[in-house]
């Protein structure tokens, strides 16, 4: 997995509430297992009107907000089926933080186990982050706990293990090969 230590990025506000997995990736793209090459259908009812024909009214395609890699929403983003391809398919479209009023929990442990950071804020917060420009750069200092815009700073809360497993780069995998030699000593005394 990727480290988040300290990233610097443009974001696009999406600010409806309970926007759920269907809607972030919908069912007919699940038959993949390989977590690449959803990012072209994320939102895919929303951004395109027929055979990927771009709707222009969609904040992602405007022109603007297309390099944008924070995604400013509302409450009860990731709601819906339990689906770990939402999170595949926000990541894989370019978008390393989530900023929302509330997830669901599955979403949410999907996302962190995915290098995904999902950020909790309150309304206020969100409606401030919303109207920055589309330009404007936003720092994420997760050592500092710190969403930093050129105006405003806001806390991040987060549990201290997924803190650390995210500045790390450390997924279930790469946790499990930091023991890789007692493991392999465990084996060889074992056979």
């Amino acid at each position: 997995m990727e480290k988040f230590t300290i990233y610097k990025g443009t974001s696009v506000p999406l600010m409806n509430d309970n926007i759920d997995t269907d809607q972030i990736i919908p069912k007919q793209f699940l038959k993949a297992i390989d977590k690449k090459g959803f990012g072209k259908n994320l939102f895919y009812e929303w951004r395109y009107s027929k055979d990927y024909e771009e709707n222009p009214d969609f904040v992602l395609n405007k022109p603007q907000y297309r390099k944008a890699s924070l995604l400013i929403s509302g409450d009860n983003f990731g709601s819906g089926s339990s689906r770990e391809h939402a999170a595949w398919a926000l990541a894989d479209y370019g978008f390393r933080a989530i900023i929302a009023g509330s997830y669901s929990d599955i979403f949410y442990n999907n996302s962190l186990k995915n290098g995904l950071l999902p950020i909790v804020q309150p309304k206020e917060a969100l409606k401030s982050l919303a109207q920055l420009s589309s330009q404007e750069e936003i720092t994420i200092d997760l050592p500092h706990q710190l969403i930093q815009t050129s105006t405003e700073n806001f806390y991040i809360e987060i549990d201290p293990i997924w803190k650390d497993k995210l500045i790390n780069g450390l997924d279930d995998i790469g946790i499990t090969l930091q023991y890789e030699q007692a493991i392999t000593a465990y084996e060889q005394k074992h056979q």
